[in-house]
């Protein structure tokens, strides 16, 4: 896979600081039950990696000790992590929101015939990846048969009480461009999405949420390897909207690996950026105490551009309406 930090790097990003941290992002592992060509992550069926109880322990020490009131789960489909179940349960005994970040197809997986129950008991906020409502994109960008099994995702949620209105269970919908290009505005393509995806298969949802292709991991190696990547980078960083930098995750959100070394976001942890103290040593969950990173200069290189661009993004959809 070719590397994109080295060219990242040689693009330069408006400084910005951290503010009050509110949500911990933790990446369970990177085993997936997926292998999408879009991946940040690089995750898929044959990675290993997979966060320990040991560690899931020392995420939830993390959460009661800075009193934070968002985990925000990810992978690979963290859903696999043989400790996913427990630290949901612990993180809702001590009234922390959760939100599960899930690829749908996981629910059809024959030893998760119960998530969708599961993670209606717990109140967990779903945020599922659906690029397009039409099979071929879906298929094209994720794999054949993707497409299938994320409608029967949908239905599964819905059956469970997801995407009916109800506050403590709602389902998002992320899209991402099927290619390197921009997301269209948010609240027209919802519109789309609702309108086909009810007409179609009967399905519901609460928000659909866009967000831009960072240009790291599998997907940048892929425009690096076409010649697209310089193209790709200079179209987000044409359309950088300086009042986005107020909103980005970043300045609240701490991203935590599977390992427990801390980073200040997902796409940062995926380029190897980590977080350090003073002398240079990468910070991990023991260091995560109350109020140490408030103020702290966020790592930034070209890849931010892509939380920044037009409507703005990350993983919480379009940050201007």
């Amino acid at each position: 896979m070719l590397s994109t930090l080295p060219h990242l790097l040689q693009r330069g990003f408006p400084a910005i600081r951290r503010a009050a941290l509110t949500t911990l992002q933790v990446n369970l592992g990177y085993l997936c039950n997926q292998q999408c060509l879009h991946c940040h992550v690089d995750a898929g069926p044959k990675r290993r990696e997979i966060m320990a109880r040991e560690t899931v322990e020392a995420v939830l020490a993390a959460l009661a000790r800075n009193r934070i009131g968002t985990l925000d789960l990810t992978g690979g489909a963290p859903e696999l992590n043989p400790h996913f179940r427990h630290l949901v349960r612990e993180a809702r005994a001590l009234g922390v929101h959760v939100m599960d970040r899930c690829n749908l197809t996981v629910l059809c997986e024959p030893e998760q015939a119960d998530l969708a129950a599961f993670l209606a008991e717990q109140e967990v906020e779903v945020f599922a990846s659906l690029p397009c409502y039409l099979e071929e994109n879906v298929d094209g960008q994720r794999g054949k048969g993707v497409f299938e099994g994320s409608i029967e995702g949908i239905r599964r949620l819905n059956a469970a009480g997801y995407g009916q209105g109800d506050p403590a269970r709602r389902l998002n919908l992320v899209y991402n461009p099927t290619g390197p290009f921009l997301p269209p505005p948010q609240c027209r393509l919802e519109a789309d999405y609702r309108r086909e995806l009810k007409a179609r298969f009967g399905i519901t949802f609460d928000r659909l949420l866009t967000i831009a292709n960072m240009p790291i991991k599998r997907f940048g190696s892929m425009l690096l390897s076409k010649g697209e990547f310089d193209a790709y980078l200079q179209l987000l960083e044409d359309a950088h909207q300086a009042a986005n930098l107020e909103t980005v995750m970043c300045r609240t959100l701490v991203s935590v690996d599977w390992q427990g070394r801390l980073y200040d976001c997902d796409f940062n942890q995926m380029l190897e950026l980590p977080l350090r103290d003073p002398r240079g040593a990468p910070l991990t969950l023991a260091d995560l105490q109350p109020g140490v990173l408030e103020g702290r200069p966020i790592v930034v290189a070209g890849h931010c551009y892509g939380c920044t661009a037009g409507q703005g993004s990350s993983c919480g959809g379009a940050m201007q309406a």
